[in-house]
């Protein structure tokens, strides 16, 4: 493609790609929002949610709360999920429910963003897939009922400095 080929298209990563850059935002935000860069819309929105609920649901003592993580991370078909966590684990469970909810918003928006786009049949810029293989190709993680749970879980780090 030709740098003409974008001019007068609307970048819908955009947002993402102004919070990934902005020294404002923590680390983590800004790579989580890297993290969603050219994922597809409605994917993208609704595996953070997916991926906050089974958080959530661990710390709130939901029953299927693990199982629900568990499953996502061993699941053999979604590696951006998966990079999320892993984006988030041992930073503590305040913050990553936290982060998860600010991506969650920024992703919110681009979807209605592209919606209004869609309905007004404006045109938007490509969308490069992030990853280059349709499945996971290194290890998943077990699918278990029940693990342990470290102190990250429990614990606020910035209240025990």
């Amino acid at each position: 493609m030709t740098t003409g080929s974008f001019v007068g298209r609307f970048d819908l990563d955009l947002g993402l790609r102004d919070a990934s850059l902005d020294p404002a935002n923590r680390p983590t935000r800004r790579m989580l929002a890297a993290a969603a860069i050219g994922t597809e819309v409605n994917d993208a929105y609704y595996a953070a949610v997916e991926l906050r609920e089974a958080i959530e649901w661990i710390h709130d003592g939901h029953p299927g709360g693990k199982l629900k993580l568990s499953m996502i991370l061993g699941n053999a078909c979604d590696d951006y999920q998966r990079c999320l966590y892993f984006i988030l684990a041992g930073r503590g469970i305040v913050q990553m429910l936290e982060d998860l909810d600010w991506l969650e918003s920024l992703l919110e928006a681009r979807g209605r963003v592209a919606g209004k786009l869609f309905k007004r049949r404006a045109p938007v810029m490509p969308q490069v897939r992030p990853y280059v293989a349709a499945e996971p190709d290194g290890p998943l993680v077990t699918v278990a009922r029940d693990f342990d749970q470290g102190p990250s879980w429990y614990l606020d780090p910035q209240l025990s400095a």
